[in-house]
């Protein structure tokens, strides 16, 4: 066992107090799970119903599998978007950070407003020959505002916990995290939000009140989280093991008693223990720097931002095709990574103009 020296554990946390890779892989994991979900989304009897290209023989059956991710894959976003702002904290003043956000987050959800959905609205009118026309709306990027939101509502907030890190409220969590399973008491406030809240579905997140307050729960959480500091990602990776197994069970449960539509509570505990099963297993996997990390953290943001326009003019030419639809699924999938891929390695990644309206820097 190799023993650190002072001034290399003193290195060692600060550079966690900046910034974790398993954090910014995660990050990048659930930006492409969202990118396979959209795909599979158009293999859904129903998918034409939420503008989507929608093809003609449907797989229903993937629809098991995207349940699972369904109830944690936008809270996690907000989840980790409160944790970057924890890190970026650590570096910037209050003025900086707002500018910082205002230009990786607003300027791209405007460009996307006017620009990118226009080009998925132009696509699906004229799959079905609809009268073409365009009222600007965030389409997929409907998360970024609230993101956005909650930068600007909660900074002062957030300020105040950052600048007095010990406190009474952290002291009595990190005793109850010191707990096995004490993690679960961050279930509670998810718990509470879905019951008062109510929604029809639990996993009707976009441009929806529960949407909305959720995703303030899973901001606030995640900066609270890193906040914590070695307490909590001692007690994460401990707790990994047996929160993903209550998440499992909870899953089976939900698949096989309700058909995949569980009761709000249980379904708000599910997604809080797959969210901390993955920051305990990215944690205890992925928290060492890599080459691939490096490049897909920065990729990830703009190909997300490309992929949808990408997916509809993919499924604008191959779902009219006589190919079974397994076949299709898996040329979507290629399709669609492939094509956002180049697009930001060809135009996106090269010129400097371009770059800042999908949250890059010029240089």
């Amino acid at each position: 066992m190799l023993v650190m020296d002072r001034e290399e554990m003193d290195s060692a946390q600060t550079i966690e107090k900046i910034r974790r890779y398993d954090v910014d892989w995660l990050r990048v994991i659930a930006l492409g799970l969202l990118v396979v979900y959209h795909v599979v989304v158009s293999f859904q009897p129903w998918a034409v119903k939420i503008f989507f290209i929608q093809n003609e023989e449907p797989l229903e059956s993937l629809w098991i599998l995207m349940a699972l991710i369904n109830i944690w894959r936008i809270p996690i976003l907000f989840l980790i978007s409160g944790m970057g702002v924890y890190f970026a904290m650590q570096r910037r003043n209050w003025k900086q950070l707002l500018l910082d956000r205002t230009v990786r987050i607003l300027i791209p959800l405007i460009f996307g407003f006017f620009f990118i959905c226009s080009i998925n609205a132009y696509l699906v009118m004229k799959y079905y020959h609809y009268p073409v026309s365009y009222e600007p709306n965030q389409g997929h990027l409907w998360f970024l505002t609230n993101i956005y939101l909650y930068v600007l509502l909660l900074l002062p907030l957030l300020s105040f916990l950052n600048k007095r890190p010990a406190n009474r409220l952290f002291d009595a969590v990190k005793k109850i995290i010191g707990v096995r399973a004490g993690l679960l008491l961050f279930a509670v406030p998810v718990m509470l939000e879905a019951m008062l809240i109510n929604p029809q579905h639990f996993s009707s997140y976009a441009l929806s009140e529960h949407g909305f307050w959720l995703g303030m729960v899973c901001f606030i959480t995640g900066f609270i989280f890193v906040s914590l500091g070695s307490n909590f990602w001692r007690a994460v990776e401990r707790d990994r093991k047996i929160i993903l197994l209550l998440a499992v069970s909870l899953y089976v449960i939900r698949l096989f008693a309700f058909e995949l539509e569980g009761p709000h509570l249980s379904t708000a505990l599910e997604s809080m223990c797959w969210m901390i099963a993955a920051l305990g297993y990215g944690s205890a996997l992925l928290n060492k720097p890599s080459k691939k990390l490096a490049y897909l953290s920065t990729a990830v943001y703009p190909i997300y931002i490309v992929h949808m326009p990408v997916q509809y003019a993919v499924s604008f030419i191959l779902f009219p095709l006589a190919l079974p639809a397994s076949v299709k699924l898996l040329l979507l999938l290629f399709g669609t990574f492939g094509g956002s891929l180049m697009l930001y390695e060809v135009a996106i990644k090269h010129l400097k103009w371009i770059r800042p309206l999908f949250g890059l820097k010029i240089s």
